[in-house]
């Protein structure tokens, strides 16, 4: 892994201010609870959001469970993500989006693929609602994790 610690996670979504930093803070605090060394990141397929920060709907409902917030400037997927051992999406259109920039099928996945029975489904963008729908996008988020935190456990041990 050249220099790397640990394998590179990349959540993605549209804008990078509500699912895949949610995603990221969550699953990188689960990683470092395991004692499971990675690079966790997150960004969007879009440039429209670069910049800002987190969506303050969602900082509310980290805190109110206990995550870091930190200090995130969403931005847009680059090349150098497409390069990441592990891709995780939040939409179908999306996953598609990814592989035809040229990101490696096999690394790529859905969020909610690391929840049975939910498997191929969308997460569904919470920016449009209110505080219900950011609760439903963390409960989604956690739900994935322990599975997520296992897959990244595995490609660091390839």
């Amino acid at each position: 892994m050249s220099g790397r610690i640990g394998p590179r996670v990349l959540f993605v979504c549209l804008g990078n201010i509500c699912r895949s930093t949610m995603a990221q803070q969550v699953v990188g605090t689960e990683l470092e609870r395991a004692g499971v060394a990675a690079r966790v990141d997150s960004a969007g397929l879009s440039r429209e959001e670069a910049g800002n920060p987190l969506d303050p709907r969602a900082a509310r409902c980290l805190r109110s469970h206990g995550y870091p917030v930190g200090s995130h400037r969403a931005r847009q997927v680059g090349r150098d993500d497409l390069d990441a051992e592990l891709i995780i999406a939040m939409e179908a259109g999306q996953l598609d989006e990814l592989i035809a920039l040229g990101a490696d099928p096999a690394r790529c996945h859905l969020l909610t693929d690391f929840i049975e029975g939910r498997q191929g489904t969308d997460t569904p963008d919470p920016w449009y609602g209110g505080a219900a729908e950011f609760e439903s996008t963390f409960a989604t988020i956690r739900a994935a994790s322990a599975r997520i935190v296992t897959a990244v456990r595995e490609v660091a041990h390839r």
